[in-house]
């Protein structure tokens, strides 16, 4: 036994075979070091990271101004609980964030992670209603597809079944309303037609549930990993905004992957003039240098559940200075080098070279996103949008095929998780015009070969 050896022996080398485990038993290189837009194994090998890791290194991997703001923090202190002392960069960093956000989101709430931070914002929207006498307020509507995290409360928001369906016993499931994909709709309604269209269901859940039951409504402005980069159309952003209004509802934009620049816009809720009333903000908040998430919500609603007793919710690390001090850098790194005006301009570059690709490769049916939150969708018929056969498991297989080209993508299935393809291309918003040539090579070179192995056409193959 390990507390029988005497003192000062211990074998810290890593066991073989690995006592590790995450979401399969499959293993990858060793990572060595990163930089920029790339990053080594221990084998010598250099990989393009096109989906910055999980839509997290906004800024890029090793930015060396971050690790001295990090290391300065270090120097001073790394930990101060949240109920005995408050910290400069936590104070600062809300700060920022209130700034940075559109007028009447102004107070801020940290924790760890995504799933984290939309707990937070669900909990928060409840206290709200029981601190306004309202306490028939309990179902938040979310959408299917759509991903909101991984905790037991989170997960009653997702709909992506592969994640729900085993603790779907477990939790009291969320409703749900269809994702606006109109993309995959074969109709003769004008786009702004099938924006109100999408937008009524939440109408039409609200009465079904019954209006004193509605808390909030949830919903990725632009989607995530379950619906790969989707885009509402134009009219349908403040058709949901009314309706919210108009029934007394929450509204909470998850801008996890979306917000902190990544799609031009600093805030994704800015492409329509939208002013949710919570806003959950992780992933390029800290940017991969340090766990951080928040949420920003409209002053009323914290200042009304603070007097009606605090809000009832807490993390260990909630506010971490040495986790504030880096998103603090991060955000300088953004705004002061325009970041995110360059994953405006990049995102234009890679969208429409990743749309040309449809040209060669006809199983692409639809490419999406805004900025640096770019996706493409394979079918195996653009003209009716069917997917690919589930036996093919092409969200796995090129995936497969990039990294043995030594290029790093992110996919999941599109169709509520059991079947549809789809890939997220999102590089760092430091990309250059050299990272998307050799972005696009690589990913060209893997689709032909997936085209080879499918027997799928390829018009130059």
């Amino acid at each position: 036994m390990a507390n029988n050896r005497p003192p000062g022996v211990f074998d810290w080398s890593p066991a073989e075979p690995s006592k590790l485990f995450y979401q399969s038993g499959s293993r990858r290189p060793i990572f060595d070091r990163a930089l920029g837009v790339h990053v080594w194994t221990t084998d010598g090998a250099r990989y393009i990271d096109a989906s910055s890791g999980a839509m997290v290194s906004n800024i890029g991997h090793s930015n060396p101004r971050v690790l001295a703001a990090m290391r300065a923090q270090m120097e001073t202190g790394t930990f101060a609980y949240r109920l005995h002392f408050e910290s400069e960069p936590a104070e600062r960093l809300a700060t920022a964030l209130g700034r940075l956000c559109p007028p009447g989101l102004s107070r801020v709430f940290f924790a760890s992670g995504g799933s984290e931070a939309v707990e937070s914002a669900i909990k928060l929207a409840r206290q709200y209603a029981l601190a306004r006498g309202e306490p028939a307020r309990t179902q938040v509507i979310s959408r299917y597809p759509a991903y909101h995290g991984s905790t037991f409360g989170t997960l009653a928001l997702t709909g992506y079944d592969p994640l729900t369906r085993p603790f779907a016993p477990m939790y009291h499931d969320m409703p749900k309303i269809p994702a606006p994909r109109a993309y995959l709709d074969r109709d003769n309604l004008t786009d702004d037609e099938k924006g109100f269209k999408y937008a009524e269901a939440l109408r039409e859940k609200i009465e079904e549930i019954g209006p004193a039951r509605a808390l909030a409504f949830i919903m990725e402005p632009i989607g995530g990993a379950s619906t790969g980069a989707l885009v509402a159309p134009d009219s349908y952003y403040q058709r949901i905004r009314d309706i919210c209004d108009e029934y007394g509802l929450l509204l909470i934009y998850d801008e996890v992957m979306t917000g902190v620049g990544r799609t031009g816009k600093f805030l994704a809720a800015e492409h329509w003039n939208q002013s949710p009333d919570i806003v959950v903000l992780g992933k390029g908040l800290g940017a991969g240098y340090a766990p951080l998430s928040a949420i920003v919500s409209r002053s009323d609603i914290v200042e009304a559940v603070l007097a009606d007793g605090g809000f009832m919710h807490g993390y260990t690390y909630a506010g971490n200075p040495l986790a504030c001090s880096a998103g603090l850098a991060v955000l300088k790194e953004i705004i002061d080098g325009n970041l995110i005006g360059n994953a405006a301009r990049r995102g234009d570059t890679l969208k429409s070279r990743l749309s040309v690709l449809m040209e060669r490769f006809p199983f692409i049916g639809d490419v999406r996103g805004k900025g640096l939150l770019l996706a493409f969708e394979l079918v195996s018929d653009r003209a009716t949008m069917a997917p690919l056969p589930k036996a093919l498991n092409a969200f796995h297989r090129l995936v497969e095929i990039a990294y043995a080209n030594k290029l790093v993508i992110y996919a999941r299935r599109t169709r509520g998780g059991d079947e549809g393809d789809h890939f997220l291309v999102c590089p760092p918003m430091i990309v250059d015009d050299a990272d998307i040539d050799e972005i696009m090579d690589k990913l060209t070179a893997s689709l032909a070969q997936f085209a080879r192995e499918a027997e799928l056409p390829d018009r130059q193959g």
